[in-house]
Formats: C-alpha cells, sequence, structure tokens
C-alpha cells in the first residue's frame, strides 16, 4: 500500500466515523428541546423522563465525537501539509468558528446535564436551545470550508505565494447555501429515523407506555419534514453542480457521452471501459429537464473531461442512487406513519408491520449521508481543491503513512466498542418518571 492510498483510506475511516456522531450532535439535542418544551407546556414527566435520556445520549456521543474530531484534524495536518498551508491562509478562520461553536456548545451541554434541579425551568430549557443552535452552526462552518474546496475563491495563489482578496468569499455563494442546507436535513432525518427505529424495536419488545408514543410521534416530526424537504434542497444542490462541477454531475448520473434529451438513469451500473452505464431504466429527457427544465437541453457528458480528470464513475453514481434511494424510501415510511398515526392513533404501538419497518428503516438516514458524502468527495476527485490542487500532491512526502492509518483505524475501532457498551447500558438503566 502506498501512502497516497493510505492517507485517502484514512480519511475515509476517520470521517465515516466521526460524520455519525457529529450528526447526532446536530440532530439529537433539537428532538431534546422539543420534549422538554412539551414537559414545559403540559407539566408530564414522560416528556421529562425522554428529554433527560437524549441529553444523557448527546452528552455520551458528544465527548466521543469531540475525540474523533480531534483526531481527525490531527490526521489532516499529518496527511496533507500542502492542502493545510493553502486551506489554513483562506478559510482557516471558518475552521476557528467552528471551533467557537463546538465549544459553546460543549459548555451548555454542561449547563443542560447539570442544571435540572439548578436552573429555572425556562432558563434550562434555553440551554438546550443553545445546544441544537450551535452543533447546527459547527456543522454549517464546517461545510463553508468544504463548499470551498468545490468551489474555491477569495484568493490568488501563484504556486507559492497565498494572497488572500476575499475572506468571507465563499459564504457568498449559492453553493456553501445549498450544501448547509442539504445535509443539515440529512442530519435531522438521520438521526429522527435511528431513534423512531430504536423506540419502535421497544414498542415490540412490548413496552407501550407513553413515553414510546411519544418518542415515535416526535422523531417522525422531525424525520418527516426533513424526508420531504431533502428532495427540494437536493434539486438546487444538483442543479448547481451542473453548473461549476460538470464532471461530478456527469458521474453521479453515468452520462458518458455529451446529448440532449438526456435520460434520467434509475439504478445501472457505469463501465468506464466501454463508456455505457448498463440495465438502468431509463426516462427519455428526465436528467436534461432536472437539470435545466428543459427536456431538450444538451446534458455534458465526461467525453468532455480529459480522461485523467474523471472521478470513480461507478463509486460516484451508486453511491447517488443509494442516496436517492434511501431518501425516497424514508419519504414513503415517514408518509405512511402519519397515515397510521391519524387513521389509528390509539393503537399504533400494535401495528407491527409499521413498528418492523421502520425497525428495518431506522439505518437507511444514515447510510444516505453517508453516500451522500461519497458523492461529494469522490466526485471531486482527482482534486482535493477544486481545479487547484489535485489529491496526489497534497499528500505528506513522510514514511510511516501505514502505520499511521493502522494507529488510527485502531483508535475507532477502540472508541466505536467503547460507545456500543455505554449506550448498552443506558438503555438497560431503568428510569423513573
Amino acid at each position: 500500500m502506498d501512502a497516497l492510498t493510505a492517507a485517502r483510506l484514512q480519511m475515509t475511516v476517520s470521517l465515516g466515523f466521526h460524520m455519525v456522531y457529529a450528526a447526532i450532535g446536530i440532530g439529537l439535542p433539537l428532538l431534546m428541546v422539543l420534549v422538554e418544551g412539551m414537559y414545559l407546556r403540559t407539566g408530564q414527566p414522560h416528556y421529562k423522563t425522554l428529554a433527560k435520556t437524549w441529553a444523557k445520549t448527546t452528552g455520551l456521543l458528544f465527548a466521543v465525537g469531540a475525540v474523533s474530531g480531534t483526531a481527525l484534524s490531527l490526521e489532516l495536518g499529518l496527511l496533507w501539509p500542502k492542502y493545510m498551508e493553502l486551506l489554513g491562509a483562506v478559510v482557516g478562520h471558518i475552521f476557528g468558528l467552528e471551533g467557537y461553536a463546538f465549544f459553546l456548545e460543549a459548555i451548555f451541554i454542561g449547563l443542560y446535564l447539570y442544571g435540572w434541579d439548578r436552573l429555572g425551568p425556562r432558563a434550562h430549557w434555553w440551554c438546550g436551545v443553545v445546544i441544537a443552535v450551535s452543533g447546527m452552526l459547527s456543522g454549517v462552518f464546517v461545510l463553508g470550508v468544504n463548499a470551498w474546496m468545490q468551489q474555491p475563491v477569495g484568493f490568488e495563489w501563484d504556486g507559492d505565494r497565498v494572497t488572500v482578496t476575499d475572506p468571507i468569499a465563499i459564504f457568498k455563494q449559492p453553493l456553501w447555501f445549498y450544501m448547509a442546507w442539504h445535509s443539515t436535513l440529512a442530519c435531522y432525518l438521520s438521526v429522527a429515523f435511528a431513534v423512531a427505529g430504536w423506540y419502535a424495536w421497544r414498542a415490540l419488545r412490548g413496552q407501550h407506555d407513553a413515553r414510546i408514543s411519544t418518542a415515535l410521534a416526535v422523531a417522525l416530526l422531525v424525520g418527516g419534514i426533513s424526508a420531504f424537504l431533502q428532495p427540494l434542497s437536493g434539486d438546487l444542490l444538483a442543479k448547481y453542480v451542473f453548473k461549476t462541477q460538470p464532471a461530478k454531475f456527469a458521474a453521479m448520473e453515468g452520462q458518458f457521452v455529451t446529448q440532449t434529451y438526456a435520460p434520467l438513469r434509475i439504478g445501472g451500473i457505469p463501465d468506464e471501459e466501454t463508456q455505457t452505464t448498463d440495465w438502468a431504466i431509463e426516462i427519455p429527457g428526465g436528467l436534461s429537464f432536472l437539470a435545466t427544465g428543459d427536456p431538450s437541453a444538451e446534458v455534458p457528458g465526461l467525453d468532455q473531461v480529459p480522461r485523467e480528470d474523471w472521478p470513480n464513475v461507478e463509486l460516484t453514481h451508486l453511491a447517488f442512487q443509494v442516496m436517492v434511494g434511501a431518501g425516497t424510501l424514508l419519504m414513503i415510511v415517514s408518509a405512511w406513519f402519519w397515515w397510521c398515526y391519524w387513521r389509528h392513533r390509539e393503537r399504533l404501538l400494535e401495528n407491527r408491520w409499521l413498528l418492523w419497518t421502520l425497525v428495518v428503516a431506522a439505518p437507511l438516514g444514515f447510510i444516505g449521508l453517508e453516500a451522500g458524502w461519497f458523492v461529494t468527495e469522490v466526485g471531486r476527485q482527482p482534486w482535493i481543491i477544486q481545479h487547484v490542487m489535485r489529491t496526489r500532491d497534497a499528500v505528506t512526502p513522510a514514511d510511516g503513512v501505514v502505520g499511521v492509518f493502522y494507529g488510527f483505524a485502531l483508535l475507532y475501532l477502540v472508541l466505536g466498542v467503547t460507545v456500543i457498551v455505554l449506550l448498552r447500558r443506558l438503555a438497560n438503566r431503568p428510569s423513573a418518571e
């Protein structure tokens, strides 16, 4: 294994692991705030019990996310020094804003966890609001950095000297807003359906108390809204990618040849050798219409991109299909849940077909989230900074990269096992209302 391969695998493992905890740090506080608000309004103790349980889970997973995020920051400096030199000069201050939001979230998690009997009820609830908002802003700032990697603006670079011309240029670009909206909704969607799946499993095991029904309703409220907003945000983002990153767009859609009336492909496996996407269901003119609003419009294919600038077409296309498929399934599941809630609310927890569906659907949000980031990152290759720096030119020339990969992979394995053990203990602890 060479240094470039080891470094890329390490970032894949690190980001894939950290992303789960980052999403939970964004999504779970929102659910927590909603149920505590219901407790303040009604005084029903099961709302408070849920808020306390979700607060402890938030605190635990925030701590693990802090460790994995710190390791990830260290990896960026160790593995990609040339990249960090340029990125730090242009958008390092955005990382600083993310750190500020992170520490604000950490402070108020402490106040929230230890302030139940020490703060006034409304003051305590507002602490939860700060956690939810700062967690969301932390993700938004990180997406500002990633959006800059996709569309580098606000600087001049002659290969040696960097001159920053506009330190907030990326925030003036639509791409940052589209990515922030799309990714934040994905975090809410992923966490909401994971929570719903867990409480559906408990209902299947015979727990039919008010906490279970409330948890399902609150989770599917957030998950359902996010699921139906997600296609809107995805459409805007895809249209912008079509304009600014034609190679990524063509790889996403398996579009090898430039053509009018380009078909929308559902499924299929791209073959880079034959330059065809086999076994796909094709809707004539569908891709042209979605990209431009005109079914006869021309869609550039990979034939207009030098072969050395192609991303991994097969991986990008399959990840895109998984992301879209997972989101579509979650829309259907959420619609079914609310139809059953409206028709048979009093017997909702007796609908075993629905409960089993929620259990099976529980990981789909995170699968879609991870697949979406594969599209974002793999689709940009071979560039680490689009049309500015190639990935192979950014990796460290130092020895020992393979050993570092195995060391950090072991760290994430230990963290993962620790989290599973602690969550099982938290889940098995009896809760008193």
